[in-house]
């Protein structure tokens, strides 16, 4: 006992002897310490054992298992660690006791689509997170799915189609699409989608319980039926008379419309439990790297009304203004309508003003006046899409139409 006090004694003799400023600096030090990264937690426990093989729900999980498989060999998959963090905590968010179950995959398709298997592997596509507004939009697409999830539809359509004759033939179509590219990956998911298309009643019963996963998560009640409008909207934007014609479908492969008793159903039950964050800026943040390639996918789709309506509303809060007006000159410069030419030289113009504009934008412009014989002007675009673009693929062929117009080449 008295070895202990002596030692605490001599202890505080030290600690009384050492000057205060050495004693806060030892403590700033150690507060500046670098710390090694807390770990993120370990994913919840699944919801659900697997199903024995040999049962009806164990079927499904083998042939959505041999999607996945699929899925992750696509050259389609995006593979960005930030975007596919941010996904997953969204869908998280809304699945709540489910989010153990899912394993997502973020697809670069085109197309607005998103789908949830019965073992809980999770697709989703660009072109929704193209058209979804925020984040609130798309909680509500991803609530919607966890719904047909935990309410196990698409075992109820496989149950009652299990007795028809067409059966074997579908199940034939999945083992002979499945492993042949790209087409063969969206046939196969597709004819996955229309043996398990889901019925009227489970479309509005995962609104209706998709819309409460969300509003739960703390999200913008609005968000569902505002998403499913403009998807009408644009619908009806289309340059094909066959689409307009056609309703429109929350999925390119879903058997069943957004029919306008859906929609209402999700406004009436918006304005009785109005309130909620739509997290906007947050979802723009998450999407704005990947708005470059998602638009020029769009286009390739050639419906340039619908990727109209797509930019006026990724422009309608004065965001990504450079990328928009961008893409709306390749609107003009492909479609090459009357006036288009016109329209695409000034949309173009209106892109180099502002700082996210696409390097491509002086070329293009460049092009314009190239052959308007306005040559001084097409090089200072040109060499100004080469200081913007060092690594450009085309940089020879800009480099040698810069010299022919200078008057040094041939």
């Amino acid at each position: 006992m008295a070895l202990v006090l002596a030692a605490s004694a001599a202890a505080q003799d030290v600690a009384s002897d050492t000057p205060a400023d050495a004693v806060t600096q030892a403590q700033e030090t150690e507060a500046l310490a670098p710390t090694e990264p807390t770990p993120p937690p370990p994913p919840p426990a699944p919801s659900r054992a697997r199903p024995d093989v040999s049962s009806d729900e164990g079927g499904l999980w083998g042939m959505s298992d041999r999607a996945e498989m699929d899925a992750r060999a696509s050259g389609q998959l995006e593979r960005d660690p930030a975007l596919n963090a941010y996904l997953r905590d969204v869908a998280c968010r809304v699945a709540a006791t489910y989010c153990g179950d899912i394993r997502l995959y973020v697809m670069n398709r085109p197309y607005f689509n998103a789908s949830m298997a019965p073992n809980g592997y999770m697709e989703v596509w660009s072109g929704l997170l193209l058209r979804a507004e925020d984040e609130a939009q798309l909680a509500f697409v991803l609530g919607h799915e966890t719904v047909h999830y935990a309410e196990q539809h698409s075992l109820e359509q496989q149950r009652i189609m299990r007795g028809r004759a067409n059966a074997a033939m579908v199940f034939s179509l999945l083992a002979s699409a499945a492993g042949v590219g790209v087409v063969g990956d969206i046939v196969y998911l597709g004819t996955i989608a229309s043996f398990f298309g889901f019925s009227r009643e489970n479309e509005s019963e995962a609104d209706m319980l998709g819309f409460e996963h969300a509003r739960v998560a703390g999200y913008d009640t609005q968000a569902g039926h505002t998403l499913w409008t403009h998807l009408i909207a644009e619908t009806q934007a289309s340059d094909n008379p066959d689409v307009r014609r056609m309703e429109t479908r929350a999925s390119i492969f879903r058997t069943h419309p957004l029919s306008a008793d859906r929609v209402e159903a999700l406004q009436e039950r918006a304005q009785s439990a109005s309130g909620g964050e739509t997290h906007r800026e947050r979802y723009r943040a998450a999407i704005r790297p990947f708005l470059d390639d998602w638009l020029r996918a769009d286009l390739r789709r050639r419906d340039y009304g619908q990727t109209a309506i797509v930019l006026d509303r990724l422009a309608a809060h004065g965001e990504d203004v450079g990328v928009v007006e961008y893409y709306r000159g390749e609107i003009n410069r492909i479609r090459r309508g009357e006036g288009d030419r016109e329209r695409a030289v000034q949309h173009y113009a209106n892109a180099i003003t502002h700082p996210d504009a696409p390097a491509a934008a002086w070329r293009e412009l460049g092009e314009y006046a190239a052959r308007d014989s306005r040559n001084e002007e097409a090089v200072a675009y040109f060499s100004a899409y080469l200081e913007r673009a060092p690594n450009a693929g085309d940089r020879a062929l800009v480099e040698a139409r810069v010299a022919q117009l200078s008057g040094g080449g041939q």
